[in-house]
């Protein structure tokens, strides 16, 4: 035993520990500082002056070796990256990104070697581990078993966070789906509601320094999905899937080949919020993966399911919900599940074909299918093998469907991300775009798969008809998912419900609590390029006009964001450009109104009377114009679960 010591220390005596080498954004406020102390690779940042995270953990475990200890510095290199790119599917349309770069080469005592590299914008830091083959070229493939890549925020922290779900559990045992409830302004320490953790993105407030939004990008089928693990020794860290996941089919832990490299994992931090749902960083560090032949196709649409549910899956039901669209002015007809077995193969390119007549573009539903999940709801078993989803495919380009909706994954490892990553390309093949729903995280997807239009993974609309409970969140909810969920990926809600009570009778079912001026709001507050609307056509009539002729008129794409007002869980103002006009949309979370003498300086409005929609304290719609003080300054009261939008130029 004497003996390993001392050649151990011998070994580590070998290398010189060297001093702390730092990477800042281009404005100097945005700090990183890497280290190696006692031979552990650690980090820490600071905004302007301040701590954001103190010394973190880096590195990882694998089968080749430790790469997080007996390490040490052996070479740095710094650069900078600053591009333009264009991008239909996000929160911003054009994107400017210039960030300083460094690429931090670490060597440990027994031949094991890493690279961290670094991305550093004004606001934004991404890392990812590049791993060279190891043992002098005689490995090239490595299991990764565990991160030891950790997030150490000051104590007075509080948290912003929704619970990794037990595995196999839920409906027909397709969890987890990141559909679990949140936790607001809690302790730093608090524990998950089922013990794995909490699901990224993930929020943090350091007291009054500032603000930070964890989450990655760039995960594909070379690596898993993760999440972060409970707090435990004053760290949150990476966590990789559960092994019971996808009903144990699959690995927990990533294989890759080498050289190889880790997805980005990103942290947005500002002393403010704006930055935090402004960021535009998971698309800023990755590219496309392919080419299509026409650009995914952005568009508002129908959906019986949602408020009309399975017995609406019928020929009649669903040509009735085609009719709506074209009355509404719509792109798109989401059918639901089912449809192969109500209305069936032989008779679907009837009801296909009505809806070309009428100028509208079918979305049709499938399970992922599998054996991961109890799923029956049908199509089933037409999405998880390649020789049968290419036949499925031809079939829905033979018969002008443009666009699929694929349901229940329930997991993250390596052989989920992989099968989102093959569905995706063998529709793109078919001219063929993609929404995912009882899903993970998309993790850059809209800019790296360019017939990715959609994913689910949030406490959507449906919940609404599933339990009181969340019709009495819906504004909690809506008022933290501009701030975290929706700040790094689009997001596919299926929102808008005029309906008083969800249901098709609106006599029955759940009670809606918040105003009609609300449910426009989400229209806007809510980012996703193709959007399924929960309205019905009773809404045509039994609704406000002009809360129809707003429905007929909202986009669903956008070329610019910015955060007016807010703070998660409480109340939010959201303004998003389309074109020359702007909407400006807002809605209450708490118990009393919210009243804001709103600084909208940063839009360049040209008008100087506004249209107003707003609930008022009884939730009646009202429209008011509203007069443009001292240039830029709008008053504005939101009433609880009410809402207010504007629309300008």
């Amino acid at each position: 035993m004497k003996k390993v010591i001392l050649s151990l220390s011998v070994l580590l005596a070998s290398y010189a520990w060297g001093a702390p080498v730092d990477v800042a954004g281009p404005d100097g406020k945005l700090i990183v500082s890497t280290d190696v102390i006692g031979g552990k690779p650690v980090y820490s940042i600071t905004y302007d002056g301040d701590v954001i995270i103190e010394n973190s953990p880096l590195g990882f475990k694998s089968d080749v070796g430790d790469f997080t200890q007996y390490m040490a510095l052996a070479d740095s290199k710094r650069g900078e990256v600053n591009k333009s790119y264009e991008q239909d599917k996000i929160k911003k349309s054009h994107i400017d990104y210039k960030a300083n770069t460094l690429v931090n080469t670490y060597k440990g005592a027994f031949g094991h070697e890493m690279s961290v590299e670094w991305q550093v914008s004004d606001n934004d830091v991404a890392f990812r581990y590049i791993i060279p083959s190891q043992n002098g070229g005689d490995t090239g493939a490595m299991v990764i078993n565990e991160e030891a890549t950790g997030y150490r925020f000051p104590k007075e922290t509080t948290v912003f966070l929704t619970s990794q779900s037990d595995a196999m559990i839920g409906w027909k045992r397709t969890k987890p789906s990141y559909e679990e409830f949140y936790i607001s302004d809690a302790p730093l320490d608090s524990p998950s509601q089922f013990g794995h953790g909490f699901t990224f993105p993930a929020l943090f407030r350091v007291g009054d320094k500032g603000w930070a939004l964890l989450s990655e990008t760039g995960v594909d089928g070379y690596y898993c999905a993760s999440h972060l693990s409970d707090y435990k020794d004053g760290v949150y860290s990476i966590a990789y899937p559960m092994p019971e996941e996808n009903n144990g089919n699959g690995t927990a832990a990533p294989g890759i080949s080498l050289p190889g490299k880790t997805p980005w994992r990103t942290i947005t931090v500002a002393d403010r919020l704006a930055p935090i749902v402004e960021t535009t960083v998971p698309w800023d560090v990755v590219e496309p993966r392919y080419k299509t032949e026409t650009p995914a196709r952005a568009g508002r649409g129908t959906w019986s399911w949602i408020i009309w549910q399975d017995a609406s899956m019928n020929m009649d039901d669903q040509k009735t919900f085609i009719d709506l669209a074209e009355d509404l002015g719509y792109e798109n007809i989401l059918i639901d599940a089912g449809w192969d077995q109500n209305i069936g193969y032989d008779r679907m390119p009837e009801l296909l074909g009505y809806a070309r007549e009428k100028g509208i573009n079918p979305i049709l539903w499938y399970s992922s299918s599998g054996p991961w999940n109890d799923i029956v709801q049908s199509p089933i078993n037409k999405m998880d093998r390649p020789i049968v989803r290419k036949n499925e495919m031809k079939w829905l380009r033979d018969n002008g469907v443009h666009a699929i909706k694929v349901d229940f994954f329930g997991g993250d490892k390596q052989e989920t991300m992989r099968l989102y990553e093959d569905i995706l390309s063998d529709a793109a093949d078919y001219g063929i775009d993609v929404i995912f729903h009882g899903c993970t995280l998309p993790r850059g997807w809209e800019r790296m798969y360019p017939n990715h239009v959609g994913s689910e993974a949030v406490f959507a609309s449906e919940n609404l008809v599933f339990g009181q409970v969340f019709c009495d969140l819906e504004a909690f909810h809506a008022t933290l998912h501009p701030f975290i969920r929706n700040a790094v990926a689009l997001m596919e809600y299926g929102g808008t419900i005029l309906n008083h009570r969800v249901s098709r009778d609106n006599k029955s079912g759940n009670v809606r609590r918040t105003g009609d001026v609300f449910q426009l709001a989400t229209a806007v507050l809510f980012q996703n390029p193709v959007q399924n609307f929960a309205l019905t056509p009773d809404n045509l009539t039994g609704s406000p006009a002009e809360a129809i002729e707003f429905m007929k008129n909202v986009p669903t794409t956008w070329d610019d964001v910015k955060l007016i007002d807010g703070y998660p869980g409480k109340y939010v103002v959201l303004a998003r450009r389309h074109g020359d006009k702007w909407y400006i949309a807002g809605v209450n979370a708490l118990k009393e109104p919210v009243k804001l003498n709103l600084d909208l300086s940063s839009l360049g409005l040209k008008s100087s009377v506004l249209k107003m929609y707003a609930d008022d304290a009884a939730h009646d719609f009202k429209i008011k114009d509203v007069k443009v003080k001292n240039s830029t300054t709008v008053p504005m009261e939101i009433f609880p679960d009410g809402g207010v939008v504007i629309v300008a130029d």
